[in-house]
């Protein structure tokens, strides 16, 4: 059967180009358009949250598919760039979201082959699974390095 879950944000306008976030975990912050769209710098955007969205999305997913692929995961850093598309009339579209994770797994005595193929099948899993990275029409691309340490 299936099932639900909610998850709220609350945000409200503090003049100007800025904006308040409360997010329903607790957390809360300023947040303003991007510099490029009369924004602010240095401070949360949603366009920085977009992306941020979904590279926490697959990190974590990652990190599950890793217990179940039974990999010794050293660490696991990403990098995330989400390229925009401005149109003409300034409608804009997230057209690919590109990661770029750096991955360190121990072989545990195991063949550094096997590791990696498991490895390049958690990532898979987790992009899989990623509710984040379904909920997109974004492209996504995933382009790992792996490093297998004996």
């Amino acid at each position: 059967m299936s099932q639900t879950a909610t998850y709220h944000t609350d945000v409200s306008w503090k003049g100007e180009h800025w904006g308040h976030i409360q997010f329903g975990n607790g957390p809360d912050m300023d947040f303003s358009a991007p510099p490029d769209a009369q924004g602010h710098p240095g401070v949360l955007t949603p366009e920085d949250a977009f992306v941020a969205a979904a590279n926490t999305c697959i990190m974590m997913m990652f990190i599950w598919a890793s217990e179940r692929f039974k990999l010794n995961l050293i660490s696991y850093d990403c990098h995330a760039d989400g390229t925009k598309l401005i149109e003409l009339d300034r409608t804009e579209i997230f057209t690919h979201l590109r990661f770029t994770p750096i991955i360190r797994i121990s072989s545990g005595g195991e063949s550094p082959k096997a590791v990696e193929t498991r490895t390049r099948r958690a990532l898979q899993a987790a992009q899989k699974y990623s509710l984040v990275a379904n909920s997109v029409k974004s492209e996504i691309v995933i382009e790992p390095k792996i490093e297998i340490v004996p």
